[in-house]
């Protein structure tokens, strides 16, 4: 996907008074408030509030109690955004409606500002059809000793497609790295195992964690290399070659690399791929984090002056996401059960593949589709065979989402022994309750995401 972000022409010019006081949510009152720009649903409404602080305001087309995922607009309201100044959107057929109208704007309107807030996340894209990971997943809990860790036989993973490429064995390569593509970046893990085939937690929170270098003498301007911790990422700066080592550090103690054979990296063009995959990264506060970097440098390209305050702004609510992260991992780590039962569409495959645990729908990552008479059986044998007492359910798919719960959760009460019902939102709207009590995406997660997962997964 490409980013197309244009220089405004002239600030503020055409700004459509919209009717709706700072912080509303598809309010049609008539007021006098003027906004700077729309968004495409909630959670990017949220974060362009949260960046540009008192300095802009944006509007919501998505009504409260409305899903923001698979919905479309009753009217035109293509001439109201055009009348603004910016829209920030997701570049995904999940959100066809806002895709055309960027399509209009980049034709017609080529003075508002577009930002497309998936910008670099595309190497983390679950495919649309899914599929089971093959990635090992870590034994946490264990008291790992470290003369039993295979160092010298660790797999090497491309974490876009959850394939082995390749392992380290001793001092050479089997296989490899895979490519990195221009201007973007691949995301790449190694799995470490004992002499009991046990997976090593690799992580910043972990005692052990992965990183690399550029190797000694080797081009230093064909690629940038970060560590998460838990993988690499691959940055490609310039088509060409290079050579890079794997380091494994326990805390801050450097105790294995791959120096004696370091390994070819190539940067590549590579063209975007499929159109279609799971659109939910901005449930993931990893990802949204760089969701919330792109708003920032829309906002910056459009307002330069204020640039210092959209930069503070940005980074002290990503502070805000690294401890709802924390929140999610500590969940995780004190839960007896690591599978749950959610009547509601998949949008939390993104959360479930970071914090290493199973939600079990009934249907897929479309909010609009039918669940059949299979899916609902297999959803009761999950509750008998992990003794589920509490089933989670999205509230946007209720007939009330503040007072009601899904068909499906009526038909798990009367056929199953579960005794609660608890929701999880996938951020993409507000109820009437949730607006009153102002909560943002980070409010959602934690006063109802968060303590909903705890009860639904005995932790």
């Amino acid at each position: 996907m490409e980013t197309t972000r244009r220089s405004v022409l002239k600030a503020g010019a055409g700004a459509l008074a919209f009717g709706a006081l700072a912080g509303c949510i598809g309010n049609d009152s008539g007021g006098e408030e003027t906004a700077d720009g729309y968004t495409a649903f909630f959670s990017l409404y949220d974060w362009a509030n949260q960046v540009a602080g008192d300095e802009l305001t944006f509007e919501n087309p998505v009504g409260t109690g409305q899903m923001g995922h698979g919905w479309s607009p009753d009217g035109d309201i293509t001439r109201d955004i055009a009348s603004s100044d910016m829209f920030i959107y997701l570049d995904t057929p999940e959100f066809s409606w806002a895709q055309d109208i960027v399509q209009t704007l980049e034709q017609d309107h080529d003075d508002v500002l577009i930002i497309e807030a998936l910008d670099g996340l595309e190497p983390h894209f679950i495919p649309f059809d899914g599929g089971e990971s093959e990635l090992p997943e870590p034994d946490y809990g264990h008291d790992f000793d470290e003369d039993s860790l295979g160092f010298e036989d660790f797999e090497i993973w491309d974490l876009r497609t959850d394939e082995q490429l390749g392992y380290w064995h001793v001092d050479h390569w089997h296989g490899g790295v895979p490519d990195a593509p221009l201007d973007s970046f691949v995301p790449v893990g190694i799995v470490i195992r004992d002499t009991d085939e046990r997976v090593l937690p690799l992580g910043h929170g972990e005692t052990y964690s992965v990183d690399a270098r550029v190797a000694d003498g080797a081009p230093e301007d064909v690629l940038d290399i970060e560590s998460q911790g838990d993988h690499v990422e691959f940055h490609g700066r310039s088509l060409g070659n290079t050579e890079v080592v794997f380091e494994i550090y326990r805390e801050d103690e450097l105790v294995y690399e791959t120096s004696d054979e370091p390994e070819g990296v190539e940067v590549v063009e590579t063209d975007e791929g499929s159109s279609f995959f799971d659109p939910h990264l901005w449930v993931d506060p990893i990802h949204a984090q760089r969701m919330v970097e792109n708003i920032a440098d829309g906002l910056v390209e459009y307002d330069p002056d204020n640039e210092e305050t959209y930069r503070e702004n940005a980074a002290a609510y990503n502070e805000r996401l690294d401890d709802v992260d924390r929140q999610f991992r500590e969940l995780l780590d004190a839960a007896e059960l690591d599978v749950a039962v959610f009547a509601g569409h998949d949008s939390y495959q993104y959360v479930e593949r970071r914090y290493n645990f199973d939600l079990v729908t009934p249907v897929g990552v479309t909010p609009d589709a039918v669940e059949d008479l299979d899916s609902i059986a297999n959803l009761i044998e999950v509750i008998e065979a992990n003794d589920i007492d509490t089933v989670l359910y999205d509230p946007f798919e209720a007939p009330d989402p503040d007072d009601s719960y899904p068909q499906m959760v009526e038909m798990l009460f009367e056929n199953t022994d579960i005794d609660d019902a608890e929701p999880l939102s996938p951020a993409e709207g507000l109820t009437q309750e949730w607006a009153d009590n102002d909560y943002g995406w980070v409010e959602q997660m934690e006063e109802i995401n968060i303590p909903s997962l705890e009860k639904a997964l005995k932790a």
